[in-house]
This record gives structure tokens, sequence and C-alpha cells, in this order.
């Protein structure tokens, strides 16, 4: 690890504001920041409160201010929830509080009143995953970034979901679950009421676009470190909505963001053109920023570069293989992108130093919101980065706006194909993030029936052993024959069902190697499977692959779950 940082969440698979109260001092600055425009939108930011008098507390020695312009002819403001570090050399989060619209406690909302700020149907809505959403994700584990203790955090949580009709997330349940930066429950670092805003911020989103998926906040004061606890508890998807200078000892630090089979994704930053760590490194999938209207179009939305979106190119990190840019010999941020422009932005609930409901943007939006969208996909065999660019054509691709000025201008300026502040695009389904290069309806669907075909030979499908119906069976390698035995139906909850009883991973096993069986429907994560990249079958609980043991061709091979690797062992023809 090359610095201390602070705390680490993670996440286990109308609009509104919040303001966060950071408690440690730093002098207030006061930037501008002008968005782009668009003449599609229509009330897109509306306070539908029926009371005010419930302010959020402040402390200017905590925060900065920004005035943004969001809408042609006028004006909204915004504070950083956490722009200065807890400790010096430390990193800052990239939430944007709006402090223009009243924030107010859920108990003083009107009956049938709905939060300012976009929710999850306006969210899964705009970026084509609503039936991933609502199918896919289960038993996966996503994680965020945050550098101090929330207290409030499970139960301001709770609050968003039931509001939203999301099923509950708790500790209780199993879904949600906090430790500190040795893994452990309890011994938090200290409370900080500005990552504190981070936090709930993260949390939502994470169960906005992806609702199954599970929750596991990790609070450290070695964010770097945090990485690797989190994977440690069973993360494969992790969101790290913070950031330091891009600096000359950062590569020093990027083993902590690489580790097989996780997608390690990181906001670019608010700041605009220019570029921060870990968004730079090599291993993660750095998250640019856009602002989302509604549109009278095919899509219903519109995109533009937002003006805050960090981008650019790196001084010190090497560019990796799958970016071809020509105007950086390093890498280049970012890779992909969401809306980040407070002036349209999401709904969050926070009542530790905030007021209960708010509106908020930032990078920090997008980036839990791309870790999500990776949990609906699975994760893929290769680095998560690179299959965005070898489908990029699966994305909403995003043609107009700036976030400062440069040369090449394409390093800060938006235009057809790859750009700096929104990268590939922004989510249009999930094909560009699984590796099936469709945009079609998200995923989810479900509905075939047939033979599951190895891609070690394609004489040889996927079968369960004896056409038995006994719990255990084993599930094999076995020469096509066109029986019962063979015919698989994709089910839409994400299983893969045969004669009346699902594929199982057995005993709802983690580790490489372990065994892949017959056993009768139960709705866990041991039977949840996902098309990933190179025709390969994840198993979101685990983050493994379904496997042929070394690529087998013998008939009765029974099947096990290992480390996606993109070979012909792991890739299978669904029907």
């Amino acid at each position: 690890m090359r610095r201390i940082l602070f705390a680490v969440v993670a996440v286990i698979a109308g609009t509104g504001l919040a303001a966060a109260v950071p408690t440690s001092a730093s002098a207030a600055t006061t930037t501008s920041v002008s968005t782009s425009t668009s003449t599609s939108t229509s009330n897109t930011i509306r306070a539908n409160i029926t009371r005010t008098d419930i302010a959020s507390t402040s402390n200017t020695n905590h925060t900065s201010t920004s005035t943004v312009s969001a809408t042609a002819g006028r004006q909204v403001t915004t504070k950083h929830a956490c722009s200065a570090p807890l400790r010096s050399g430390g990193p800052v989060c990239y939430a944007l509080i709006r402090t223009d619209i009243a924030q107010v406690r859920a108990s003083a909302l009107s009956p049938d009143a709905t939060p300012s700020g976009y929710g999850p149907s306006d969210l899964q809505s705009a970026y084509n995953i609503a039936g991933a959403s609502a199918s896919n994700g289960g038993g996966a584990t996503v994680a965020v970034m945050e550098a101090a203790d929330d207290p409030n955090l499970e139960s301001d949580l709770g609050t968003y979901r039931a509001q939203y009709g999301l099923p509950a997330c708790t500790t209780g349940n199993g879904c949600f679950r906090k430790v500190n930066g040795s893994g452990q429950q309890g011994n938090y670092p200290p409370g900080d009421t500005g990552w504190g805003g981070e936090a709930s911020l993260d949390v939502d989103m994470v169960s906005a676009v992806c609702p199954n998926c599970h929750i596991l906040v990790v609070e450290s004061q070695d964010l770097e470190g945090a990485q690797n606890v989190a994977v440690s508890l069973g993360a494969r998807f992790i969101s790290n909505s913070w950031g330091t200078g891009d600096g000359s000892g950062d590569a020093g630090a990027d083993g902590d963001f690489n580790h097989s089979g996780v997608v390690d994704v990181a906001s670019s930053g608010d700041s605009g053109y220019g570029v921060s760590y870990p968004a730079s490194s090599q291993y993660v999938v750095a998250v640019g920023g856009t602002s989302l209207y509604r549109a009278s179009n095919s899509r219903g939305w519109s995109e533009s570069t937002w003006s805050g979106a960090g981008a650019g190119c790196s001084s010190w990190e090497s560019k990796p293989s799958w970016q071809t840019d020509s105007g950086c010999g390093r890498r280049t941020v970012a890779d992909v992108s969401a809306i980040a422009d407070p002036g349209t932005g999401v709904a969050f609930y926070d009542t530790y130093g905030s007021g209960g409901w708010g509106v908020v943007g930032g990078t920090s939006v997008s980036s839990p919101i791309i870790a999500s969208v990776f949990a609906l996909a699975g994760a893929p065999s290769s680095a998560a980065a690179s299959v965005l660019y070898a489908h990029s054509g699966a994305l909403n691709d995003i043609t107009s706006g700036s976030d400062g000025s440069c040369s090449p201008s394409y390093l800060c300026t938006a235009q057809p194909g790859y750009d700096g502040p929104t990268g590939l695009g922004t989510p249009n389904g999930l094909g560009a993030f699984n590796g099936t290069g469709s945009g079609g309806g998200g995923g989810g669907g479900g509905g075939g029936t047939g033979p599951i075909v190895s891609g070690v030979s394609s004489g040889l499908c996927v079968d369960d052993s004896n056409s038995s119906t006994t719990a255990g069976s084993h599930i094999q390698i076995w020469t096509c024959n066109g029986t019962g035995a063979q015919s698989w139906t994709v089910g839409s909850d994400g299983t893969l069902r045969v004669l009346g009883g699902c594929m199982d991973v057995t005993s709802g096993g983690t580790t490489s190697g372990t065994k892949v069986q017959y056993w009768p429907c139960n709705g866990t994560g041991a039977q949840q499977w996902q098309q990933g990249a190179n025709g390969s079958l994840i198993n979101p609980q685990s983050g493994l692959c379904l496997d042929d043991p070394g690529s087998s061709t013998t008939a009765g091979t029974q099947l096990q779950i290992c480390s996606c690797n993109g070979t012909g062992a792991q890739n299978w023809t669904l029907p």
C-alpha cells in the first residue's frame, strides 16, 4: 500500500436531496461549473416534498460550494460532501449535494409524494436494464469504498429501499454487511458526516440498479488495502467513489486493484478535465459522467457530457493493451460513464448530518451504477474494461458536451466513438458488460430450451447423469443425444433447469473445483447463472465459471466451477 486512506464500502449484488456535513476542517472554496443544456428537459428536477421546515446542518469548514448551471436560464447550487481529505495526502469523495433543494425526513413526505431526483425506475429505464434489475444479481456482491463510519447507514438504506418498493436489505437477512478494515464487524473508524453522505449515496445506487445484490460496507483508513478485504469477503464488484491526485507512486498501489474475476470501478472526478487515481489505474474501469434528461426520442432519454467529469491522460500509468486511442501514450480516462450532473441528479436518503431526502450528483453516482450493472451482467472472464472496448457498439454513444480545454480535443470533448469525459458511452442493456455485444432488453428474459453445447467439442453437451431426478446427481459432459437429460431451459430467474430440477453448485460452494449437481430448485445463489464474456456461464455467488475439468472430452466427466479463464472448457452455447 502506497498511501494511508480512509474507508471502503462493498456491495454484495422523481429526485430527492440530502446534504452531508463533514466534520474535519478545510477552507471553503467557490467554483463555477457550467453543465450542458437540453431542450428536451421537462421539469427534470422537481421538489415533490410537502414540507421544507427540516433543513440540513451545515459546516462551511468542511464543505466547498459550487454554482452549477443545470438547465438553460436556471442555476442550482451544490456542495462537496467531503472535499478535504480527513488526513494529509488522503482521498476525497466525489459526491456533490444539491443545496438549493430543501431536505426532508421520510416522515414529512405526504403519503403519495415521491422524493425529488431520479429514482430506481428512472435509472433502469434510462439504461435499459429494467428486466435485468428485476431478475439478475441474486447472490452477487458489489463493493464501494468509504473513508469513515456512518452509524445510520443501514437504517437510512432501509428508508430508501422501502420508499421505492425494493426488498429489504439488512444485516438480519444477510443482504447488508458492514465491516472495518480488518474485515470485522465493530471497531469502525471515526465517523464523518461528509463520508456518511457518500456512503448513503453508494448503497442507494447499488440498490437502485441491482436490488437483488448483497451490500458489503468496508470502512477502513486504507482504501487501497481495503480492496483486498472486500475480495476476501466475497465481493466480485467494487465501486470506488473517491480519488487522489495522479502521482508517480500510483503504479505501486495497482496490485490492490488487480484481482482475477473481480471488477474494480472508480470515479473519474468532479473537477472537469484532469486525472485522478485510482481511475487512472489500468486495472480499474474508469467511470466518467453525463447529464441525463428525459426526451421524446425512441430511447426516451438523452445524455451529454457533464462539465465536471474528470478525464484526460495519466502522466504515469502505462497504457493497457485494450485501449488504442492515439492522443495519449499512457492510460486515458475514462472508459465508460453514467449520470453524474447534480443538476439532473438522483435521490438519496441520509440522516447522518443531513436532513433526510436530497438530490446528489458527481461521479460518485456513476461509479456504483456501473459496478452494479456489471453485477447484473456477471463477472467477465477477462479484464472488465477490455470487454467494454470489444463491445462498445452496445453502449449509448455520447457525442456532445465538454469538461474543459485540451489538446487533442477528444480528451475533454465528446465526439462519436471514444472520448475522455464519457469514455465509450453509457449502459444500453448488458451487452457491453457481459460480452454478448447486444444492446437488447437488458437481460434476464430467459425462455430458451434445448442443449447446452460445450466449447471443447460441438459433439458434447451438458447432461443430467442417467436422467436422474435424485438430488445430488452429477451434472456432466456427455455425447449430445437429444434426450430430456440434455434439454435445458434458461429460466428468467437466472436458473438452468432440467427434468424439473436446477443446475446447482454443491453445498453452495465458492471455491474453485467445487462440483456441479442436480438439485431441486430452491432460489439460492448456488443455482444462479449469468452469461459472461467468451460464452462463459458465471455463478455470481462465487464469481466462478462453469468449467469442464481439464477440457475433458470423456463422457461422464462431472462439471465444476473454476476461476474464469476464457478457454473452451468454459465456453457454452445456450439454447
